[in-house]
């Protein structure tokens, strides 16, 4: 085993190479604080065949060993399915190494991170994504690495560099880069971020921040591949002789890929490159029998396009629909249109349209959480739906894959920084956003539609959130043009996809995804002031306009929700022996109650009346009683020595036969009956809260 050990501001990242996993082409422990995370990285021997794509799977393995948890259903005590957490993990790590692999290199390749020891200090997603880097760099599978990651948080205005759990609760930042080296530049090749409506500068400052040690990560692996690094195997080299039929067939591809692409209609776009696609591979077929040179056809019409979709950006500054560099599809906008739904909007730009539904729940309608690293609830929750029908096609339906989770999680990150308190708006929310036609940009377009939904329900939102997307076109010299509101083929064909969704205030989220090695500092601060001229039109321009503000009142289909709190001793009086109180209420006003430990209680119910009423028995039952009250009770129970009387709200008091009249009483049933009503007065309540009563004084005091 060798140790390698880089010193990271206040902490440090250890890497050490073992013979654990010997058999993957390369694996790496990484430890930062007693975080522990293995990486491998395995290549398939041969390609697969008639493989049309690079075939890169990353997987992200919680263990609850690692937290020291034993958790799961009764029957089965062990991980199951990734949680999103875990899949949010794999995406960041995939994204980020993902570029950085050859071109038409077709060998399947897995990555495997696994935590093995979690410290709750140290997030593996750091480590997982500092070993994905060595174990590859280390290996004999080709890439181009190293690259570098860190996490930067901002406590009371001052940057944090990877920032502990309790840190990054007290942080308005969240900010994860990954990058690589290139000469004496740095390019950022993967950003995931989100913050309380941070300005752009405060994330020019943090990536200014963030730089210095991501170029000491990179330079620390450098020294480590040199001592250990293996020979690289490549992918083949493309044949001379194809070189030369490549320049025949550009001749005849160019002008009908041109003709083909460069036009406003994405149906008629998409059959006019299928048809020359197919007449491009009748004519390679046509004229070469060789298996590998029809194959290298096929990559060589995909580098065509690419190349004619830059091209028109870079030397006319023209897009696929002629529209100007910097603006934006034809947007629209629209709220209210579903009758029985709690809120609903649409978000419409260019072919790219999505419809946002919201749900108000109770407070019990909350995700409960159970996983490594959180245990808890999620009373915010957006989810985001792509049916094959959106981009005109057919595919079985399936549930929601890790691009759906990815958008959906995306989404609900950049709506959270303005979703009120619960104790501003007691209500579990859940938006459903159904891509039902796309384009390009549905995450952003998700966005925009579920700000609608969340005005159109009554949520009492801090700001209106709207999102865009921008690309960019760049050739080999580093000339590019960057790109507002790309639609489908300009994030296909181009080099980047740069999210970013906020307010007028701020930024709440921003996730970058390049096909290059990365970009420059100075790309990123253009990226996000395009983003930010975006942003604005479209929540002055369509939001605004469709909603102003936010509804007065909720639907009529919502249901209501009344919160008060009780004394926490009088929980257990009001959940009852096995929970028989609490369900009794419930079922006997049609209503749905549930309890904090601090003795707040939500009551939920769709019906206003039954409602009212519940309240009503439950602050009697939980009532603190004052000696002095006067009430009229209900006699419960007879006893030879005095009688139990039911006070309003189902508690029980004693009037003890001395107390029944100023004369004495010799039998209690003299005095009163089973089932009768009698004012009865509070004289005093013991230490264990035992409710003593009198008869004599409240007839004394209501005479």
């Amino acid at each position: 085993m060798k140790n390698f050990t880089c010193k990271l501001a206040d902490r440090s990242v250890s890497f050490e190479l073992t013979n654990w996993a010997e058999q993957a082409n390369g694996n790496v422990l990484v430890r930062i604080g007693e975080t522990v995370t293995l990486v491998t990285a395995v290549m398939a021997r041969e390609e697969l065949s008639n493989q049309g794509f690079f075939p890169l799977t990353v997987d992200y393995e919680e263990k609850f060993y690692a937290a020291g948890k034993i958790l799961g259903s009764r029957f089965i005590r062990r991980e199951g399915r990734p949680s999103d957490e875990a899949i949010i993990t794999a995406r960041l790590i995939d994204r980020a190494i993902r570029p950085l692999f050859p071109k038409n290199f077709l060998r399947e390749v897995q990555i495997i991170c696994t935590c093995l020891s979690w410290d709750t200090q140290n997030d593996p997603d750091m480590s997982g994504l500092l070993g994905a880097s060595l174990a590859l760099s280390l290996s004999d599978i080709p890439w181009k690495g190293p690259l570098a990651a860190v996490r930067i948080g901002r406590v009371q205005g001052n940057f944090v560099l990877n920032p502990t759990y309790q840190e990054r609760l007290e942080s308005d930042l969240d900010f994860v880069l990954a990058g690589v080296k290139r000469g004496e530049e740095f390019l950022f090749n993967m950003i995931e971020a989100e913050s309380d409506e941070a300005t752009e500068e405060v994330y020019e400052q943090a990536l200014a921040f963030a730089k210095p040690f991501l170029v000491q990560l990179v330079e620390f692996q450098e020294q480590i591949i040199a001592e250990e690094g293996r020979q690289k195997s490549f992918p083949e080299e493309q044949p001379a002789a194809f070189a030369e039929l490549e320049k025949e067939f550009r001749i005849w591809l160019e002008p009908k890929l041109e003709q083909a692409l460069f036009q406003g209609d994405k149906r008629a776009r998409m059959a006019q490159v299928e048809a020359v696609k197919k007449e491009f591979e009748a004519l390679v077929r046509e004229k070469h029998e060789d298996a590998n040179t029809q194959k290298r056809a096929g990559f060589f019409f995909e580098e065509e396009t690419d190349r004619i979709v830059h091209k028109g950006a870079l030397e006319r500054n023209q897009r696929v629909d002629d529209r100007g560099l910097n603006e934006l599809r034809p947007l629209a906008g629209s709220a209210g249109l579903l009758p029985r739904t709690h809120g609903s909007g649409m978000f419409e730009r260019g072919q790219t349209r999505t419809l946002s539904i919201l749900t108000l729940g109770a407070p019990g309608d909350q995700r409960l959480m159970e996983g490594m690293e959180f245990i808890g609830k999620k009373r915010f929750m957006h989810h985001y739906n792509f049916p094959p029908y959106a981009p005109g096609e057919t595919k079985p339906l399936r549930g929601p894959g890790r691009r759906e989770i990815g958008h959906g999680i995306l989404a609900e990150k950049s709506l959270l920084p303005v979703i009120p308190t619960s104790d501003e708006f007691p209500y579990t929310i859940r938006i459903v956003t159904e891509v039902v036609s796309s384009n390009g940009s549905t995450s952003m377009a998700s966005v925009c539609s579920s700000t609608l939904a969340l005005l159109d329900a009554g949520v009492p939102i801090k700001r209106p959130v709207a999102g865009i997307s921008m690309g960019l076109m760049m050739d080999e010299k580093g000339s590019y043009k960057l790109l507002t509101d790309i639609q489908g083929p300009e994030d296909k064909h181009g080099d980047m996809d740069f999210k970013v969704a906020g307010t007028k205030q701020g930024i709440c989220a921003i996730q970058l995804d390049v096909k290059v090695n990365g970009i420059s500092e100075s790309i990123f601060k253009e990226a996000l002031a395009g983003a930010k001229k975006a942003r604005v039109h479209i929540l002055d321009e369509i939001i605004a306009k469709v909603l102003p503000e936010t509804r007065a009142q909720l639907s009529q289909w919502a249901p209501k929700i009344s919160t008060f709190y009780i004394n926490p001793e009088k929980i257990g009086l009001l959940i009852g022996p096995g929970g028989k109180t609490i369900n009794r209420i419930s079922d006997e006003y049609n209503v749905q109650i549930d309890i904090e430990e601090t003795g707040q209680v939500f009551i939920t119910s769709e019906d206003v009346t039954q409602l009212n009423k519940a309240v009503e028995f439950v602050r009697n039952l939980t009532k603190e009683v004052q000696v002095g009250e006067i009430f009229q009770g209900k006699v419960k129970r007879i006893m030879e020595f005095g009688a139990f009387v039911e006070i309003p709200g189902g508690q029980e008091g004693l009037v003890h036969i001395s107390q029944l009249a100023p004369h004495r009483v010799n039998k209690v049933q003299d005095v009163v009956k089973l089932g009768e009503t009698i004012p009865v007065k509070v004289i005093e309540i013991d230490e264990l809260g035992r409710i003593n009563l009198s008869l004599k004084d409240a007839q004394n005091v209501t005479k």
